[in-house]
């Protein structure tokens, strides 16, 4: 599909390795916004999406994303440009390391929806690998950037494979980073927990909320979380 229509924004995909998943939306859809805030970053920003979902939920004023690959910031670029927000939406064209050298702002939110297969396969298309393999965006070099690009009272928002959060929670306690939120997800009732939505702050003293969201319940019939937490982006919810 190379278009995927929200209900207030369309995202042209065709020119982008990653294509709009499950993974992305979910993000964009629970990324804590309760501290109101004034500035975010997209470290990855692929198609957009999760920038764009951060515009329609919040009032932030500017809203960067940052994507090194070619194509999908110019995909990126358009989609930001033909959505309603598009005064508060701005995409970088670099690397999370070109960008740390001379960073001009901080951010209240930043969030990533990092690639994250660090199997040693490697398919034929380079693209699509840069995207996906963690060594494009390694778990160290994000939380280091969300360490000295996040304001005082900022949140730093992931989604990484629950195999990981045990690792990423310890990663990001030494760059005194602490978990204040975690939400682990799973397909259905039966299968194993898939993913982790974490969020961190420089609070040490938070006490970490952790939940679970399923889903479906059966194939097409979503649970009521889900459907709470997507309605408001997915046409058919």
């Amino acid at each position: 599909m190379s278009t995927f229509n929200f209900k207030q924004f369309t995202i042209h995909q065709d020119r982008s390795a990653m294509k709009v998943g499950t993974d992305g939306v979910l993000l964009g859809a629970w990324a804590p916004i309760d501290h109101h805030p004034f500035s975010i970053l997209d470290i990855g920003a692929g198609t957009g999406l999760i920038a764009l979902m951060l515009a329609q939920r919040s009032n932030a004023e500017q809203i960067d994303a940052l994507e090194i690959d070619e194509e999908a910031y110019e995909q990126a670029v358009d989609n930001f440009e033909n959505s309603p927000w598009g005064d508060r939406l701005f995409c970088y064209h670099a690397g999370l390391d070109e960008f740390m050298d001379e960073p001009e702002d901080e951010y209240d939110l930043i969030v990533s929806n990092p690639p994250f297969y660090n199997e040693d396969y490697k398919s034929k298309d380079e693209q699509r690998d840069m995207a996906r393999f963690q060594d494009a965006l390694p778990f160290e070099d994000l939380v280091e950037a969300a360490d000295l690009l996040l304001s005082e009272n900022g949140i730093f928002a992931v989604i990484i494979p629950f195999s990981e959060e045990e690792r990423f929670v310890a990663l990001a306690k030494e760059f005194e980073l602490y978990p204040m939120k975690i939400t682990r997800v799973k397909g259905t009732p039966t299968t194993i927990t898939k993913r982790s939505l974490l969020a961190f702050s420089r609070n040490e003293d938070v006490k970490v909320v952790v939940d679970e969201l399923i889903i479906e319940i059966a194939r097409h019939d979503y649970t009521e979380d889900y459907v709470n937490l997507t309605k408001d982006f997915y046409l058919k919810m």
